[in-house]
């Protein structure tokens, strides 16, 4: 346990993530956040637990990181709260009340985007006794376990993603877009190596789903590699996994992490989640 801008931090696993204790969100002065705002752009993602938060609380909260992003798919906003998103498996009126299963497969949010969401924030409503759990995935340390000469490979590939090859091709719920979808989402190329712009620190940058092709090495080859990378930065010496309880609040930065979520018995269980995003700016 360490003390940080008066907070009294734990590594979520060594060297990645802070667990923050002894604050109270919806009680805490702005200058409170703040200082989890910076703990936040240090450590690559945060977890507070044992949180009461009503939408506004939420978006108070998610407020002080920058402005709240809107969401592709608005069909499970939260009424009221355009930018609050709902993950859950509950059917009320014959009618989901949020998206089932997404965010299975490594990736990280809006890389479709020319400028992708800085930070993702989930706040547990209700969750399962097993399963659900999320994975994040260190980028920056991935990205200094390379050898220098995998290093000098890497640094000036570049990356096409794709909205509409991501959507065709999901494992839960593919599907063709609208025309005014895919106008709104036209391809983007980024680096493969994303600097941050808090610290200069590089991170390893991949997705998987959204990823056609690498820029300069076209066809099977280049979709290869992103494979190799992706295995390599989501095995066991650079995972955080976040087991959930109801009133966990875990955020990660989309600027070095990879994450995804995992299965549960939806026959058996219920889970409920909110959503946030914070813009994010252009990768570089």
């Amino acid at each position: 346990m360490t003390l940080a801008d008066d907070l009294a931090i734990q590594d979520l696993k060594p060297g990645f993530g802070a667990l923050i204790q002894g604050v109270d969100l919806p009680t805490a002065s702005d200058a409170r956040i703040d200082s989890v705002v910076a703990a936040f752009h240090r450590h690559g993602a945060i977890v507070l637990r044992d949180q009461t938060m009503t939408p506004d609380d939420l978006m108070r909260f998610i407020g002080r990181f920058g402005d709240p992003e809107d969401h592709t798919q608005t069909r499970f906003t939260l009424p009221g709260y355009p930018k609050i998103f709902i993950l859950s498996n509950r059917v009320v009126d014959g009618k989901p009340i949020g998206a089932h299963n997404d965010g299975v497969g490594w990736h990280t949010d809006y890389s479709y985007k020319p400028q992708p969401v800085m930070l993702t924030m989930l706040y547990a409503v209700e969750v399962p006794d097993e399963g659900s759990d999320t994975l994040l995935a260190d980028g920056c340390a991935a990205w200094n376990a390379l050898s220098p000469e995998k290093q000098d490979e890497l640094l000036p590939l570049r990356l096409h993603h794709s909205y509409k090859h991501f959507m065709a091709t999901r494992e839960f719920g593919a599907q063709i877009l609208s025309p005014e979808l895919e106008a709104a989402n036209p391809d983007v190329e980024h680096p493969l190596i994303r600097t941050h712009p808090a610290d200069g620190r590089k991170a390893l940058w991949p997705s998987t789903g959204t990823v056609t092709e690498v820029i300069g090495k076209p066809g099977p080859e280049g979709l290869a590699l992103i494979d190799e990378l992706v295995e390599f930065m989501t095995g066991d010496d650079f995972v955080y996994r976040h087991k959930w309880a109801k009133g966990d609040l875990l955020m990660w930065d989309n600027r070095c992490t990879l994450h995804t979520g995992t299965l549960y018995d939806d026959t058996k269980y219920f889970r409920t989640m909110h959503r946030l995003w914070v813009k994010g700016d252009k990768p570089y």
